[in-house]
């Protein structure tokens, strides 16, 4: 049985789904603009390789490997990553971020030319009217500096990003300029941004098909559109596929939404609507241990209730969803299971529903929880674990209702 048999899905009627044949790219921001979180430590080089694996294993598609220009140590941890895809000959693909400044952008040849594989030059300018205000810039001004940097990543032979600040609050006639700019000396590479969080996902969707239509389509040649978003208004996955509906190729993202203030759109949660979706299959089995290793290594934590990857993302202690759990496993199907109370299928993920006991349960938390241990729940023992779990605030520990079924 198919889980169209039994779901029907708004979010595959006419209109709503991609053009045929389209791909989405994820750009992996964690090891730069990740770090930029005020609450997180920059990890180790070691810690640094490891999340650089997890990412090749999740399929990837690029990785900003820092911003090497800022200091001798980001310097090295950049070139410490380049050489390790090339060593390990990783599909993933480096690319490293630079202001519009000759003294960012030769470090990043300097570890493409040691490391003997392309690295991407993310060149990044503010563009917006308040940004221009506050520093007292033309236009023309940022239209050299663009001039420079792109021209100067050209003759580096370097692939050239170029990226806008703040684009959702920069004006057309400036958003046009500056990209049109970059491509006519070089740029292969687009990167509209949703720097403090204020866009709408008709926002972004507007914005791109804009890029597309004025500057893209004009160039005359094949330009990658990527998205950039942060979570202020707490849009940022949604944003991202406005973004992508609109015609994005690439989303920016960072694992667990770490990032400046609130944090950038959350990787993970890119990965897990990108899947269903069905814009990507491949296996994500090792998600969860991708976002946990990035939590250890900045010392951060996971809220317990954060989808997919929290503690508590796959579990209920509820009588009515235990039930109808227990129910959908009883009839031999597991995606039934995973779908009864889940609009994200646990196993897609390698992970599993779990069942709970608490002050909400009933009496199929209890057997389900025995049985899946494989203990027997005669009646007595469910019926003494379940007044304790009545009687209880929180749910009951494994050490406790095992304690409570060998009384």
């Amino acid at each position: 049985m198919s889980s169209t048999d039994y779901i029907y899905d708004w979010n595959t009627v006419a209109g709503a789904e991609l053009s045929p044949g389209r791909t989405v790219a994820l750009a992996d921001e964690t090891l730069r603009d990740g770090l930029q979180n005020p609450s997180v430590q920059d990890p180790s080089v070691e810690d640094k390789l490891k999340i650089l694996h997890l990412m090749e294993a999740l399929g990837i598609e690029s990785v900003d490997i820092g911003l090497p220009g800022a200091g001798s140590r980001q310097f090295a941890d950049a070139l410490c990553l380049a050489r390790e895809i090339a060593a390990s000959r990783m599909k993933i693909r480096p690319f490293a971020a630079a202001r519009t400044h000759e003294s960012d952008i030769r470090p990043i040849a300097e570890i493409s030319q040691q490391a003997g594989i392309a690295v991407e030059a993310a060149m990044f300018v503010g563009s917006s009217p308040i940004r221009r205000l506050v520093e007292d810039w033309t236009v023309d001004h940022l239209v050299a500096l663009t001039v420079k940097a792109v021209d100067f990543a050209v003759r580096e032979k370097l692939p050239a990003m170029y990226v806008t600040e703040d684009t959702i609050r920069t004006d057309p006639a400036t958003v046009k300029k500056l990209y049109s700019t970059a491509i006519a000396h070089g740029a292969d590479a687009i990167v509209l941004c949703d720097t403090v969080g204020h866009a709408t996902p008709l926002g972004a969707y507007n914005l791109v098909q804009f890029a597309i239509r004025e500057i893209v389509q004009p160039a005359g040649r094949p330009i990658r559109i990527d998205w950039h978003g942060h979570c202020d208004r707490g849009l940022a996955v949604a944003n991202s596929i406005g973004a992508v509906m609109g015609g994005a190729d690439q989303v920016h993202a960072v694992a667990n939404s770490l990032g400046e203030r609130v944090g950038n759109t959350p990787l993970e949660l890119m990965l897990v609507n990108l899947r269903l979706m069905g814009i990507i299959d491949r296996d994500l089995s090792r998600l969860k241990e991708y976002c946990e290793t990035v939590a250890r290594a900045t010392g951060t934590t996971i809220p317990p209730n954060y989808p997919v990857i929290g503690r508590d993302a796959f579990r209920t202690a509820t009588g009515v969803h235990a039930a109808a759990i227990v129910k959908a496993y009883k009839k031999h199907d597991p995606l039934l299971a995973d779908s009864i109370y889940s609009g994200v299928p646990s196993h897609l993920f390698g992970l599993e529903q779990i069942i709970e006991i608490g002050p909400m349960s009933g009496r199929s938390n209890v057997t389900y929880w025995l049985e899946k241990r494989g203990l027997p729940a005669p009646d007595a023992v469910v019926d003494r674990i379940l007044a304790a779990a009545k009687k209880s605030a929180r749910v009951l520990t494994d050490d406790e209702i095992l304690s409570l079924s060998h009384l």
